[in-house]
């Protein structure tokens, strides 16, 4: 009797311990539907996943898709991101077998500089739109939270690069940086954090006030777990709307900074530097339409299925669009 008892406390335990996960795990699952449902219904959301998957992909699979062959480019330079060419040749030449996108100004191959140019793209949005994030999450969440002087200090700095055109600006670092992809993402990065820093700013001054953080400082939380736990959670949405609206135009920025000289150099597979070398064709007819056409199809649906994107996220972390 004591084993039959012994090992009915073990079932029931263990079935209390399931029902305990059930009933945590069950807000989760009807929260993953729910978004799931919300981006169903959206035939715009969908299209906009649908290309950034589409490029994902590509980036992945670029050294399949158009794989490096250091024996087919005379510039010499052991970058998968250099561009091949097999000759120098000032004109243009149309798609063909060899070059399905034709070439660019001096013999660049377009098909490999665009999906190459898929992972340029990648890099700038993401990198500079997490490192933004991270130090205006920062600033904000600490000037937003304590306030006093720590938060006119911090605000007030921020205004001073808020006070400059933001372009402006990133052209102004760039040139003193000197020219290079590195030194274009770090030049949108610190222009880019104060956008966050305010957003998070606004949302940290609301939230605190709230019962829920009230009580939990009241129960004697320290301040790095009312964060944490209560603040930040709830206060992260916008943020991430705002983070996939920014990609695409971080995007747009970089191939304007490239487009103008002062991004990547000419060999690099960049979408903004192949418009770059189409300059001198772009007015001379219809003849080298693929020069600039083809470049500028990638950067405008690359872009537009961020902020496709974008609409997606709010549509489903908008309480103001939510269920009851």
């Amino acid at each position: 009797m004591l084993i039959l008892g012994s090992g009915w406390r073990d079932q029931m335990g263990v079935k209390s311990r399931f029902q305990e996960f059930k009933v945590g795990i069950d807000p989760t699952v009807k929260e993953i539907k729910f978004m799931l449902s919300r981006v169903r219904k959206s035939p715009l959301s969908l299209i906009g996943t649908s290309i950034v998957v589409f490029y994902a992909v590509i980036a992945l699979l670029a050294p399949v898709l158009a794989p490096p062959n250091p024996s087919w480019t005379v510039t010499q330079i052991s970058d998968p991101f250099a561009i091949p060419r097999e000759k120098y040749q000032s004109t243009p030449s149309p798609p063909s077998e060899l070059h399905p996108f034709g070439t660019a100004e001096w013999n660049y191959d377009l098909f490999y500089g665009c999906i190459w140019g898929t992972i340029t793209a990648f890099r700038v949005g993401l990198y500079v739109v997490f490192g933004s994030l991270a130090i205006g999450l920062f600033i904000g969440v600490v000037a937003g939270y304590y306030g006093g002087v720590i938060d006119e200090l911090m605000m007030r700095f921020t205004d001073v690069i808020f006070a400059f055109p933001g372009l402006i600006l990133a052209m102004a670092l760039v040139t003193a940086f000197g020219r290079s992809l590195d030194n274009v993402m770090l030049a949108l990065l610190l222009i880019g954090w104060p956008s966050y820093t305010r957003l998070i700013r606004g949302e940290i001054l609301r939230i605190k006030q709230e019962d829920y953080v009230e009580a939990a400082k009241a129960v004697g939380c320290s301040d790095f777990r009312v964060i944490i736990r209560h603040v930040l959670p709830n206060s992260i949405y916008p943020i991430v709307v705002v983070a996939s609206l920014d990609i695409g135009s971080l995007v747009l920025s970089a191939a304007a900074l490239s487009f103008l000289g002062l991004g990547a150099p000419e060999y690099f597979a960049d979408w903004g530097q192949l418009i770059s070398t189409s300059q001198n064709w772009m007015l001379k007819g219809w003849d080298y339409w693929y020069t600039f056409i083809i470049p500028g199809v990638f950067i405008f649906t690359f872009v537009l299925g961020w902020n496709l994107l974008g609409d997606a996220f709010r549509d489903i972390l908008d309480p103001t669009l939510r269920r009851r």
